[in-house]
């Protein structure tokens, strides 16, 4: 009996073991105990199982556990909190913040540092904000994003790129863009190779404190990207798609866009020309210029498209076109008629972009997986650019002491592009003639009936302006503007392709030696090679005389990089001690073939071996480029109060003489955080910090072999021979830059307004240059480091949160930036000229284009003639020019109408705005979401060459360009206080360069809205979906400027021009939905 009861009772205990091991189902919620507020999306774990789950935007959650199985709950700025089940069915938690997880990481040189110990400059944007960006190119997403950074763009086609300056010009020949670093390694391919859903983080360093340890290539500071890597949790599965339209962005100058009121326009200038030049009465001088009008030969417009009734003229004797003429004008077997030919070419490009991405990590080991493809259609045929991507990243702790990590990536891309972009006058340009031509010209050859005109190739013939019909011309007419072309025929038949494919690896071991000393090995390296195919056809255009032509070349780029880092860091009671020491070997080795050929058998074989007649210019080379150096990094704290910096890096570069290869970097850094300060009591501000730094960094971007003498290898009768090409000078070294950075951070409000404000100061020293010497040395110029460069200006960068609550964010942000540049010093040997300002003040420097380059003066200045308005008696343009003593001193100044007498004058005005930025705001609200963001520039001229262009008076030799509405209220004797000179034909120098065309580079720039809505998740977690989001995205919507179609955000160092490829305006609509 006793057994029996021992066996009964044995059996109990089990039966009740097993009972309670049964999985059960747990409900729950997780809050912020600081707050209160639910936390959505934290991570719930089985413990020591793969088992997971997630709450959901509300903070709620469901998982099946072992009924006896613990809970780990945690989330990005918690610490981690494990909960035993003890059988429970329903289990709420608290999170306590981790203010030093919450603190802002910020990517530095070779490592990642808090913001709190952070004594340098740098703008950390995280992947919510780059999001917010439609871009294929990811750096273009820094636009108004960070302070004293700009962007400029002068080619707004598919996968091109925006020229960086962070902290404005540090060079007039070196290079001035930054740095580019990809998870820890140089970067020198296209950034349109990198998928920007794969973009966790950009990082923009810009003092000498943040990038002294990059030396020779940090000089313009650094653009730190990192790659998403997997995170803690149950395995995130994201896919994002999103399909839209890309329009025209640029706005229209204000011009003529009825061919009547043209034709009245020209006329007007003719019949002026009549009276007042030839002396020709009234009536005279309005039947010549009706007689002349359609004229090319006599100064007319070389095309009549519209029927004039017998016996009568185009215009009447009111001025006006003739009310009884008729669309359309038949000559011979030919029907002209007027076309918009903006409206025919420009069309609405289709963007499609499609990402899929699994990302996941355990204990000691994280993943992330992701492929991307972009088809982006421009506004024009032949302009796209595709993209098919693909990414894996992953990290392993193998060991206590050893962790291992990869990374890579290959992307297959390829581009159709116009060609001859921003070129004014060029036969190729699309938009030379869409924003330029007047509106009477037709794009279209067109039969008597209207229909068009095919040619015994079956081509659709377009109007080339030659007037021989076998050359696309009309006969009979003559089209002054750009005669002999038609771009939109030659980019229909023509192509510029280009295609290929780019490949990184990178890898990295990590072993911890003792406690807080770890050595790592990084190595990296990226393949990019890209074949290009250019055929000009041989019907029409500059090229039907050579049987059509194909250029084929190829490129490729090999770039490795290898790190040796050690790094020793330790707490000894309130003492905090870090220390880096590392060797960092870089190379990049670039290969190109290419040759072309003439004579092609047929426009589908686009091959070189489809052509017969050799073209004689088959080439092929190698470039290298190696940097070294060695560096040391010491960073030490005391109470997380007081923070100090320095770092040294030795470097050496092949662009110099080995005697002048190595160079010396190195910076210092402070912060204090009074805020921490027992004795501080300022209960509105939380947190102040004040931090300065200073340091040098190097400029090697000059180009390859500037130090010693080329020659170039020819043939001479059938023999090898070598000419002389360049002077080396083996003297030249390092431009170096010394940058001073001062500024304090803050909060007030219990971190409801945060922000920033700093003072910087780069002084750019041994500016290299190419001097010029005297011919009869056998060569033109050697490189020498002949002068200095100052920048210096104040940021400010705000962050305000308004409203924080559990349902409602709402946040608005502002970066302000003012920035003076300054040519400090020049050589002697290069101030080859003189130039004066109105007030007679002399400056040494030398002519570059339309700018003067001179100490005292800031870059970019304009040279140019000074308006002086209009003779009001005779309606002449007036310019200023100095009056000489017969010693030839300046001794006053007067106006003159004769502009080969005018003064050239250094204008003080320059392209470099002085103040920029960026603002916007954010709100989220029960599921709704919505973003918009401005950027914006105040000051600075620039040269409006299209508005110049519009604003002329036609001659034999400028004929058939638009007019601007503006001249309508040109000088008249009856408007005699116009500004603008009389209308009249012949007159050469109405729109010749001076400060009538320098204009406002101000501008307000709409850079992109976001809408969405993200679904509960009691709705989608049924269909096992963790969220799903609906949105609208558009991109670059509008912008204003001192006047409509100008467009000031093209260039720092020329002028602008409607002719380059307009800018894109996107507009997509998407999806994302996460598991």
């Amino acid at each position: 009996m006793r057994k029996m009861k021992l066996f009964f009772t044995a059996l109990a205990v089990l039966i009740s073991s097993v009972a309670f091991a049964q999985n059960i189902t747990v409900t729950g919620s997780v809050k912020d105990s600081s707050t209160g507020e639910y936390v959505p999306f934290a991570s719930i774990m089985v413990k020591d199982t793969m088992t997971g789950a997630n709450t959901d935007a509300d903070g709620l959650f469901s998982i099946t556990v072992p009924a006896n199985g613990t809970l780990v709950f945690s989330s990005i700025g918690y610490h981690t909190v494990a909960v035993p089940v003890e059988g429970r069915k329903s289990i709420h938690v608290t999170l306590d913040p981790d203010t030093q997880a919450l603190e802002e990481t910020i990517v530095v040189a070779f490592g990642t540092s808090t913001k709190e110990a952070f004594t340098g400059s740098a703008k950390v944007l995280g992947d919510e904000t780059l999001a917010q960006s439609q871009v294929s190119n990811v750096t273009n997403a820094l636009a108004g994003q960070v302070a004293g950074v700009q962007l400029v763009s002068s080619n707004g086609a598919p996968g091109s790129s925006a020229t960086i300056r962070v902290r404005g010009i540090s060079s007039i020949n070196a290079g001035n863009d930054p740095l580019i670093i990809v998870d820890g390694a140089p970067f020198d391919g296209d950034m349109n190779n990198i998928a920007p859903s794969d973009i966790e983080s950009m990082t923009v360093l810009k003092d000498a404190a943040s990038n002294a340890l990059y030396g020779a290539r940090g000089a313009n500071g650094v653009i730190m990207i990192t790659t998403k890597r997997g995170k803690k949790g149950q395995a995130l599965v994201s896919f994002d798609a999103k399909v839209g339209v890309n329009t025209n962005a640029l706005q229209e100058y204000e011009t003529i866009d009825d061919p009547r009121a043209y034709y009245e326009m020209h006329h007007k200038a003719l019949n002026n020309y009549y009276v007042n030049v030839v002396g020709l009465s009234a009536d005279e001088a309005y039947i010549r210029a009706n007689e002349n009008l359609f004229d090319a030969a006599a100064g007319g417009l070389g095309y009549q498209v519209y029927t004039i009734p017998e016996g009568q003229f185009a215009i009447g004797r009111n001025g006006k076109f003739n009310p009884h003429a008729t669309e359309g004008y038949v000559m011979g077997d030919n029907l002209l008629k007027a076309d918009d030919w903006a409206n025919e070419v420009y069309r609405n490009g289709v963007r499609q972009e499609y990402t899929l991405s699994v990302a996941g990590a355990q204990d000691k080991m994280s993943v992330y997986a992701s492929m991307s493809y972009l088809n982006n259609q421009g506004i024009t045929e032949k302009s796209d650019h595709e993209r098919l991507s693909a990414r894996v990243k992953a990290d392993y702790q193998a060991k206590d002491w050893l962790k291992i990590g990869a990374n890579m990536s290959y992307t297959k891309f390829g581009f159709n592009s116009l060609g001859n972009n921003g070129s004014d006058g060029s036969t190729a340009n699309i938009w030379a003639f869409t924003s330029q031509i007047a509106p009477i010209y037709p794009l279209y050859v067109r039969n008597a009936d209207g229909s068009q005109y095919y040619d015994v190739n079956g081509i659709a013939v377009l109007d080339h302006g030659n007037g021989v019909l076998k050359n696309g011309g009309v006969p009979g007419t003559s089209r002054p503007f750009i005669t002999d072309a038609n771009p939109v025929l030659a980019n229909k038949y023509n192509t510029n392709n280009s295609e290929g494919n780019a490949l990184s690896a990178q890898g990295y071991v990590d072993v911890d030696i003792i406690k807080g000393l770890k050595f790592t090995v990084n190595a990296s390296a990226t393949l990019d090679e890209t074949r290009t195919n250019d055929v000009r056809n041989p019907y029409y255009g500059q090229f039907r005389s050579t049987g059509g032509t194909v250029s084929v070349g190829h490129s490729r780029s090999y770039a490795w990089n290898t790190q040796q880092l050690l790094n020793y860091s330790r707490k000894f009671g309130q003492h905090n001690v870090g220390v880096l020491l590392g060797h960092e070997f870089y190379a990049n080795k670039g290969y190109y073939v290419g040759a072309s050929k003439s004579q092609m058998f047929s426009q589908s074989n686009k091959e070189l071996d489809g052509a017969v007649v050799d073209g004689q210019s088959a080439s092929s080379y190698q470039t290298m480029y190696n940097n070294e150096g060695y560096f040391l990094r010491a960073q030490y704290d005391f109470a997380e109060r007081y923070f100090v910096s320095a770092s040294y890096r030795r470097d050496a570069s092949s662009r110099f003489h080995p005697e002048n290869r190595w160079g010396n970097f190195w910076s210092a850094g402070a912060a204090w955080i009074m805020s921490k300060e027992s004795w501080y009591d300022i209960p509105w501000m939380n947190e102040f910090k004040v931090k300065a730094s200073i340091g040098s960094q190097g400029n090697d971007s000059i180009g390859s072999y500037k130090y010693t003498d080329i020659f170039e290898i020819v043939p001479s009768d059938g023999k090898i021979s070598t000419i002389f090409k360049t002077k080396g000078n083996k003297d030249i070294t390092w431009e170096t830059n010394t940058n001073f950075n001062a500024g304090i951070e803050f909060a007030f409000l219990n971190s409801r307004i945060t922000g920033g404000i700093e003072y910087f100061n780069r002084m750019t020293t041994d500016m290299l240059f190419p001097t010029p010497v005297a011919p009869s040395q056998g060569y033109t110029s050697l490189y020498k480091n002949v002068g200095d460069m100052n920048n210096y200006g104040v940021e400010g960068d705000f962050h305000f949160n308004i409203v924080n609550s559990k349902n409602v964010q709402w946040d608005f942000n502002l970066n302000a930036s003012y920035l003076k540049n300054t040519v400090v010093s020049l050589a002697d040997n290069v101030k080859d000229a003189k130039a004066y300002d109105a007030e007679g003040n002399e400056y040494n420097g030398f002519a570059s284009g339309s700018f003067f380059v001179a100490e005292g003066a800031s870059m970019y200045t304009w040279y140019t003639y000074e308006y002086a308005g209009v003779d009001q008696q005779t309606g002449k343009s007036l310019w200023w020019k100095n009056v000489l003593d017969e010693e030839g001193n300046i001794t006053g100044r007067e106006t003159t109408d004769d502009y080969s007498k005018a003064t050239k004058y250094l204008t003080g005005k320059t392209t470099l705005a002085p103040l920029f930025g960026g603002f916007g705001t954010s709100i989220s609200a029960y599921g709704v979401d919505f973003s918009i963001n401005f950027t914006y520039q105040v000051g600075g001229k620039q040269l409006d060459g299209t508005y110049q262009t519009f604003m002329y008076s036609p001659t034999s030799g400028s004929t058939g360009f638009n007019y601007h509405v503006d001249l309508y209220e040109s000088w008249t004797p009856e408007n005699a206080s116009s500004n603008i000179p009389r209308f009249q034909y012949s007159e050469t120098y109405n729109n010749a360069s001076s400060t009538r065309f320098l204009t406002s580079a101000s501008y307000l720039n709409l850079q992109n809205i976001n809408v969405g809505y993200t679904l509960p998740a009691k709705w989608t977690k049924h269909i096992l979906v963790s969220s799903l989001r609906l949105y609208v995205s558009a991109e670059n919507l509008y912008y204003w400027s001192a006047r409509k179609g100008f467009d000031p955000r093209q260039s720092f160092s020329s002028s602008t021009t409607a002719t380059r490829y307009s800018p894109m305006r996107t507009v997509s609509g998407g999806i994302t939905v996460k598991f």
